[in-house]
């Protein structure tokens, strides 16, 4: 009997059931067991560095708290962590097939979830509601701190004083004219005093400082000013820490009169307080704005000048060298000096934050180790994250660590390796390569921190680069050291000498700063960046910088999807502050905005500017011919979005009567008050009166699709964002014109 050759079948394997696997169940678990290994090899290919993305994803649990609005969010995306990370243990444990994708999932997923629980928690813990509402009351309190601020022509003091309406413990921010200060006015004294209160303010526009999100975090429940004189109860040492940068402040604002005395004073100090406004503008033009605040340079300078110090000298010792290894002295020594440093110039977070990354620097030169490191680098975010958790959304936090691994991920690439290595040529050469490598690395931090600036201050400067090419080393190796040696030198009484050397170099800095900021293009302004552009950009730097290979210029993609958002932007046609008080229109008239009001002060006029994008001047309303305007209100008439909108503004609290108000809210689209308008004035489409405003805080309107951006859609539910109060009865009617 002839038997046919039959096909040969794989042991186990059922052709009807492989049959069946083509369609139905079977085939998506066959798509998602090869998309699981395909994700598999990509992590064992590339190398999954677990320390720098756990403290990404720690940090996007912290972000995810402040962009979530509700308390039920926030538990929700707890359970979400806790249910990844368990079914990634159980779903992924056959055979041990997936380790690294099962470890990347489970940890990252309890990052995530321990970062939104930590924020949540400090702000349960620290957080201090603010008071319900201004007022004027006389209180008394004990003196916190204090903070001189000679350029602004006031002290800065925080109370610990009782709220005049509820009788609970807050603490308060005061300012005092310098005509009421006095010595006994230092920390612990005992005053009493009659000011005017009002709670933290939030973003005047969207996209603005929020001043209270900050506030909440600092245990502020109130800031305001002294009406009258400070009466002193009980006068304060002013001794400690404290006291000692003060008395340094005014040392050397006294040997060094000027703006150099007051850049060399906040080197030495940390009070910034009497630099001029019109320098500290030309600073933040001109990219040098980090130069003044105490932060990573100076920390670094001054701990190195101690590492080097120490370990030279201790060189010369032959019996120390000998018996001691010399770089853990060093470290020591340089720790101890920069602990110091943080503690006498105020120890403010970023002070503190750059501290604690020198002090890991100095612990990986000790043992031997490699000082810049994406994984020291992590260590030191997580470290901050852990105490100041808050600072991950403020500027501060995101550029220094942007520069610092933007400077870390550059130097260890490929091409940079090979062009530093070390070769056979002469020093004017290798001095070329050098300096060509600080240009590169400035243009490199420029472009990595100009999506911050953007989305913080809606402006960049554009020769930061060239400027701190110079600026920096001039710092570092000249002003520096030059006001460290003219203290030295005081003690003996020949400080002078170095003082006006330290004066010259700091002249130079200033010059440069204006310089850099009087060129034309300086400054490049734009238009509030919404979240997701700038979400963007941060995925496509992390990317950039946290993997290594061609797999890396992925990160360019989400970068890249970010820049062209950015060309896309348009500002807004109205914006509308949250009292009411000030509105801005854009586009009619080209590089000015017309505002309802000049204002006494610059800060509304510069707020106004900022979030529409625009860096030339404003004109009121009163000087266009497109708007009608008398002392009561304004009615402007605008064409956007291919139709005529009309606009009634008020200008003043006197009242109308009800029936013109009512009559004329009805030939109008929006109108926009800083007082309770009655029920009867119904505009075609928008009313933003007080009422409306309490709830929603600023505006920013566009008329051409008919959108409107709120502060309120930003805050949610925490708890430095009020309940609005409950609605004012009226009573009366406004008066006729």
């Amino acid at each position: 009997m002839a038997y046919e050759a039959l096909p040969e079948v794989p042991l186990g394997a059922n052709p009807q059931g492989d049959a069946a696997m083509q369609h139905g169940p079977w085939r998506k678990r066959a798509e998602l067991a090869s998309g699981l290994t395909t994700i598999e090899a990509f992590l064992a290919r590339v190398g999954f560095d677990r320390a720098p993305w756990l403290v990404v994803a720690f940090g996007g649990g912290i972000a995810a708290w402040f962009a979530l609005p509700t308390p039920g969010l926030w538990l929700a995306l707890l359970v979400g962590c806790g249910l990844v990370a368990l079914a990634a243990l159980v779903l992924l444990r056959s055979g041990g097939r997936y380790p690294y994708l099962r470890q990347a999932m489970v940890a990252l997923a309890l990052a995530v979830g321990l970062g939104c629980g930590h924020v949540w928690l400090k702000s349960e813990l620290v957080g201090a509601a603010p008071i319900a509402r201004p007022q004027v009351a006389e209180i008394g309190g004990t003196v916190l701190a204090r903070q001189e601020q000679p350029a602004e022509g006031r002290v800065r003091l925080l109370l610990a004083t009782r709220d005049p309406a509820s009788g609970r413990a807050i603490k308060a921010r005061i300012n005092v004219p310098l005509a009421q200060d006095s010595k006994a006015l230092r920390p612990g004294a005992e005053v009493r005093l009659r000011a005017r209160l009002i709670p933290p303010a939030p973003p005047m526009l969207p996209g603005g400082y929020d001043f209270a999100r900050a506030a909440w975090f600092q245990g502020i429940a109130a800031t305001g000013s002294a009406l009258d004189g400070v009466t002193v109860i009980r006068p304060g040492t002013g001794g400690g820490l404290s006291g000692l940068q003060q008395s340094l402040s005014a040392h050397v604002r006294a040997a060094l009169p000027g703006t150099p005395g007051a850049i060399a004073a906040a080197y030495a100090s940390g009070d910034r307080g009497a630099i001029p406004e019109a320098d500290e503008e030309a600073m933040r033009n001109s990219g040098l704005a980090h130069l003044l605040s105490i932060s990573g340079l100076h920390v670094s300078a001054v701990i190195a000048a101690a590492y080097l110090l120490i370990l030279k000298l201790g060189a010369l010792w032959p019996w120390l060298a000998l018996r001691v290894r010399l770089p853990l002295v060093a470290a020591a020594g340089g720790a101890l000096t920069g602990i110091g440093y943080t503690l006498l110039t105020g120890a403010e977070v970023p002070t503190v934050r750059s501290c604690i990354a020198a002090l890991l620097v100095l612990i990986a030169l000790a043992l031997g180790r490699e000082a810049l490191s994406l994984r020291m680098v992590a260590v030191a975010a997580f470290v901050v994250l852990v105490f100041w958790p808050e600072a991950l959304v403020g500027p501060s936090f995101q550029m220094s660590f942007a520069a610092v691994i933007a400077i870390v991920a550059l130097s260890g690439t490929a091409g940079v390796r090979a062009f530093l290595a070390p070769r056979e040529e002469s020093w004017l050469a290798r001095a070329g390569r050098n300096l060509a490598m600080l240009l590169l690395t400035g243009v490199v931090i420029e472009l990595v921190l100009m999506p911050i600036g953007l989305f913080h201050f809606h402006q960049s400067g554009v020769y930061g680069a060239l400027a701190n090419v110079v600026a920096i080393p001039l710092t570092t190796f000249v002003s520096m050291p030059l006001i460290a040696l003219a203290l030295l030198a005081d003690t003996v009484g020949l400080g002078a000498p170095v003082w006006w050397l330290a004066g010259k170099s700091l002249e130079a800095l200033l010059a440069l700063a204006h310089f850099t900021a009087s060129q034309p293009g300086a400054l490049s302004t734009m238009p509030a960046m919404g979240r997701g552009a700038f979400l963007l950009f941060v995925a496509g730097g992390i990317w950039l910088a946290l993997w290594s290979g061609r797999v890396r210029l992925w990160g360019l993609v989400p970068a890249g999807l970010g820049a062209l958002s950015l060309t896309l932007l348009e500002p807004p046609d109205l914006l509308v502050s949250g009292d009411g008080r000030h509105v801005g229109l854009t586009g009619a008239v080209p590089g000015e905005l017309l505002v309802l009001r000049e204002g006494r002060g610059s800060y509304a006029r510069d707020t106004l500017l900022e979030l529409a994008g625009m860096d030339g001047a404003t004109r009121s309303l009163d000087d266009w011919p497109g708007a009608r305007c008398n002392a009561d209100l304004c009615v402007v008439r605008l064409a956007r979005g291919g139709r005529d909108w009309t606009l009634l503004l008020t200008r003043t609290r006197d009242r109308f009567a009800e029936r013109d108000l009512a009559a004329a809210c009805e030939r109008v689209d929006i109108v926009v008050s800083d007082r309770w308008l009655p029920r009867s004035c119904r505009p075609r489409w928008l009313k933003a009166d007080r009422r409306y405003l309490e709830r929603s805080g600023g505006l920013a309107i566009d008329l051409s699709d008919q959108s409107i951006s709120r502060v309120a859609d930003s805050q949610g539910e925490h708890g430095w964002w009020p309940e609005p109060p409950p609605r004012r009865p009226r009573t009366g009617v406004p008066k006729p014109q």
